[in-house]
């Protein structure tokens, strides 16, 4: 090696091992991290598979009285499974009948600029910024005059209305990412302005409909102040009504809360674990665009 070659290889050496330390700090940060963001979830599983309180008295017996009975009991002494079937039902509901409004409604801002356009989007944005607290009230006398009060049909309704604005304005900048030559080539092949809709537009949008579909069913999944007040039978009560019911008769049973909050996290958790590459495609898709 020429000495002129030692200044350049000392400084290569160097850039070497501070692309090192980058490396080590930034693993070693997410993995901080990553164990900031775990540790609920498993603590909160820990809990649902732990003894009665008194127990945790005496820590030599937690780990030997480990197990699966606070499910048992959770899903013995309520309406789980009717609970489980009610708020499937309504979930899916409310996720079609959301998702094709929503896709219609963006798809129609998105392409067809008509005046007052970007009124309606400011419009969609600003119905989510009314707390759940103000909305129940005209809600429950809408539902009434209509007689929807304690019927699926209402707390679909309901959850539309609630979900439909967001996933409107977010499907919009999605369908703002996909070319308008796409509708013009489809029209030349004879297409209707439907057909373009149904047979090129929405296959290239299903990131973005996985999306809007998940935070649909998410909304439906989880909700508890609508159900509450207006589903008045425990049959017809959702997952998240009957067993926040349920733990309200065993206050402070932190074994059995722990036991519900997990059984109502399973499903969104598979379903998300299910259709997460659309997920991260859709969101950052439609970001960019708006």
């Amino acid at each position: 090696m020429n000495r002129s070659d030692a200044p350049m290889a000392t400084k290569v050496v160097s850039r070497d091992q501070g692309r090192r330390r980058t490396a080590v700090l930034s693993h070693l940060a997410l993995s901080v991290a990553s164990l900031v963001a775990l540790f609920p979830i498993a603590w909160l599983v820990f809990i649902s598979l732990g003894p009665d309180k008194d127990d945790y008295l005496h820590p030599g017996r937690i780990w030997s009285k480990i197990t699966f009975s606070n499910y048992a009991f959770v899903t013995e002494h309520t309406k789980f499974f009717t609970w489980l079937g009610n708020t499937a039902l309504i979930a899916l509901l409310t996720c079609v009948i959301g998702v094709m409004f929503a896709a219609t409604t963006g798809y129609a801002v998105s392409r067809m600029r008509f005046p007052g356009y970007r009124k309606l989007m400011w419009v969609l944005l600003v119905t989510q910024m009314f707390p759940i607290a103000v909305l129940i009230v005209p809600m429950y006398q809408i539902l009434g005059d209509l007689g929807l009060i304690d019927t699926y049909g209402g707390l679909i309704l309901v959850y539309c209305s609630t979900a439909v604005p967001y996933c409107a304005w977010m499907l919009k900048g999605y369908f703002d990412s996909i070319p308008v030559e796409i509708d013009e080539a489809g029209r030349v092949d004879g297409l209707t302005p439907f057909g373009t809709f149904f047979r090129l537009i929405l296959p290239l949008a299903r990131p973005g409909l996985a999306v809007a579909a998940f935070y649909t069913c998410l909304t439906a999944w989880g909700e508890v102040a609508f159900a509450s007040t207006f589903m008045l039978d425990d049959s017809k009560y959702t997952l998240a009504v009957g067993l926040s019911s349920f733990v309200s008769q065993h206050d402070a049973q932190w074994n059995y809360m722990a036991a519900t909050a997990v059984l109502i996290a399973i499903p969104v958790s598979a379903v998300f674990y299910l259709v997460q590459k659309h997920l991260v495609t859709g969101m950052t898709a439609g970001a960019t665009k708006g």
